[in-house]
């Protein structure tokens, strides 16, 4: 078994919560007021070399890649696709990278699912990477998920994965909450003391207070039926 690695947005111009819709799970999100700050570096990855470390879960039909091209990881598939760290985390960390969605008139190019699960275990399995990428298949995960520009960049939704449930944390409705095309989006997750958080570009999308939060799992960028880049990821503890 692997050792664990511990540690002890979007047409944002203003970040504002008119016409989003709330739950009563968001609610708790006011507790979260807390957020550490960088300590050491856990993971970094430019994706300048061969892609390695990572494991792909996507159709591999002909025209589906996922590969390393020009500085950036490429996910150019017509169908459901996860590529995952192959490293547990644990603990108080903050993933970040940036990440574009590209429309130039490719096969695959479709404004929609700049997603993303972390803090991801399996209950029933020693072994997260069983699955062929269609979003059903995750359905018996623990995890927390996060779909910017989802069902043709519609909805932004959050959702904590348990006990084969899919709970919707938290919805943001409105175009400043919906995807740009070529656009890069810096994508800040923070995972802190019982709290978690999505930023783009510096603004607050979720952020969530669980009582049973996970503290421990994989990270997988996550789409469906698109094509993006993603580079400059790193990963570092928080203190």
């Amino acid at each position: 078994m692997q050792a664990v690695l511990r540690a002890p947005a979007l047409a944002l111009l203003l970040f504002c919560q008119t016409g989003a819709s709330a739950s009563a799970a968001e609610a708790s999100a006011t507790a979260c007021t807390e957020w550490g700050e960088r300590g050491a570096l856990l993971h970094s990855d430019d994706f300048s070399g061969p892609l390695q470390g990572y494991v792909s879960e996507y159709p591999h039909t002909p025209g589906n890649i996922v590969t390393n091209r020009a500085g950036r990881l490429l996910i150019d598939v017509d169908a459901g696709a996860t590529v995952w760290l192959d490293k547990p985390l644990a603990g108080d960390l903050v993933i970040a990278y940036t990440r574009r969605v590209l429309l130039e008139g490719g096969k695959n190019d479709r404004l929609s699912d700049l997603n993303q699960f972390w803090m991801a275990s399996d209950p029933a399995r020693s072994t997260l990477f069983t699955r062929s990428g269609k979003l059903e298949d995750y359905d018996d995960l623990q995890l927390y998920y996060a779909g910017v520009g989802g069902n043709n960049n519609s909805t932004t939704r959050m959702r904590r994965y348990g006990q084969g449930q899919r709970q919707l944390v938290a919805e943001r409705q409105g175009s400043e909450f919906m995807l740009e095309p070529n656009r890069d989006y810096q994508i800040e997750i923070r995972v802190y003391r019982g709290c978690t958080r999505l930023r783009i570009d510096g603004h607050d999308i979720f952020s969530y207070r669980d009582p049973q939060p996970y503290s421990q799992g994989y990270f997988g960028f996550r789409t469906t039926w698109s094509r993006q880049t993603i580079t400059h990821f790193t990963i570092h503890q928080l203190k």
